[in-house]
């Protein structure tokens, strides 16, 4: 029974590397969202992982998809890598984190804004530390952008993967639970609380607000 639950874990965890991959190469289609920077969803699925599975599986599921990115799509190398793994493990992990210890969806929310907040604060720290050598560029220019830069951009795709994650978080698990991939719902009352539709529509509508930033901000 134990190497059946495993195996099936490791069919998921390898679909959703799978998934957050086409996420990585559908994502560099799109224009950047402030600046040179550019949103990448992969986020959303390894935050679903790890509301799923637990924090460390997001921390798998990170690791293998910015290595896999690293060596296909990606030219930044190294620090490219490095970058990806802090931001997507400081927003996902937090969020797992929380949520495993309240699997209510306040503890949902509540640890997607804690991600949302922890790594916007985690990739000014290290766009600071590490962009001047990337870029080859002083870092008095590195500290004039984190303001008007790296702050907007991080809170905007930090608040895209909280709404996505919302959005899709019923639906994936139910579709996954159909196939028999995972268990049945365990101490997630909470999300009862409040009807799927409710959800839906706080999540477009702060996906839309959100857009609309982005939108002034170009301006």
């Amino acid at each position: 029974m134990k190497d059946k639950n495993l195996i099936k874990k490791l069919t998921t965890l390898s679909m959703l590397c799978a998934i957050a991959y086409v996420a990585v190469f559908l994502s560099r289609m799109l224009p950047p969202l402030v600046l040179f920077l550019q949103y990448d969803p992969k986020d959303v699925i390894i935050t679903l992982g790890g509301f799923i599975f637990g924090p460390l599986s997001s921390l798998i599921i990170s690791f293998i998809v910015s290595l896999v990115e690293a060596v296909t799509v990606s030219d930044t190398g190294p620090i490219g890598l490095l970058m990806n793994v802090i931001s997507t493990c400081t927003f996902a992990c937090t969020a797992a984190v929380i949520y495993k210890k309240k699997r209510t969806l306040s503890g949902a929310v509540i640890g997607l804004v804690a991600g949302c907040l922890f790594m916007t604060a985690a990739m000014m720290l290290w766009n600071y530390a590490i962009t001047p050598f990337y870029m080859n560029i002083p870092r008095e220019e590195v500290k004039a952008l984190l303001i008007p830069a790296f702050l907007p951009f991080n809170l905007i795709k930090g608040g895209l993967n909280t709404a996505f994650t919302l959005l899709l978080y019923k639906p994936v698990v139910t579709a996954l639970r159909k196939a028999k991939l995972i268990g049945p719902a365990k101490n997630e009352s909470g999300a009862k609380k409040l009807p799927s539709i409710a959800i839906a529509v706080v999540s477009i509508l702060l996906i839309a607000s959100l857009i609309a930033v982005v939108f002034i901000l170009k301006k």
